[in-house]
């Protein structure tokens, strides 16, 4: 008898279970705590625009002030969906190659070669100590799809 309760138990879950997922889109390349960060749902980008001054002074081997570094640090970590901090960083440095015309493999700026820039950029919630998910658990606080977008 028991068997029979489990059974139709398991069937019904199932059931619900399926109907959700096709209903939330599963199995869509657009779905998880991600999702919540594209535009297109209208979630609002970070400019970011405190890290993109210290990811360019970094870039170059300039001395960041202080001020530059605090109001980067501020302004990721008042991105309240820490699933949303990388790909706005991937956003804010999309932007700067965009205003400065850079191609692959070419300078950002003047002594500081895209690369870099891209590493520096993936570095800034491990230098602000501000956390993001990283469910693989190797590299506490590297942004890796920001410095290597193709991995």
């Amino acid at each position: 008898m028991w068997m029979k309760t489990v059974f139709w138990g398991l069937l019904l879950f199932m059931l619900v279970a399926t109907t959700m997922a096709v209903e939330y889109g599963a199995r869509s390349h657009n779905s998880g705590p991600w999702s919540w960060c594209d535009p297109a749902t209208g979630y609002k980008v970070s400019a970011l625009t405190g890290c993109r001054a210290m990811v360019k002074l970094q870039c170059v081997g300039s001395q960041v002030p202080e001020a530059v570094l605090r109001d980067c640090c501020q302004q990721l970590a008042d991105i309240n969906n820490e699933w949303c901090r990388c790909g706005d960083l991937s956003s804010m440095l999309r932007s700067v190659y965009q205003e400065l015309g850079v191609r692959e493999g070419k300078e950002v700026l003047p002594g500081c070669r895209k690369e870099v820039m891209k590493l520096t950029a993936a570095s800034v919630p491990e230098v602000c100590e501000v956390p993001i998910p990283n469910p693989s658990g190797d590299g506490a606080g590297v942004c890796y799809w920001v410095a290597y977008p193709d991995v």
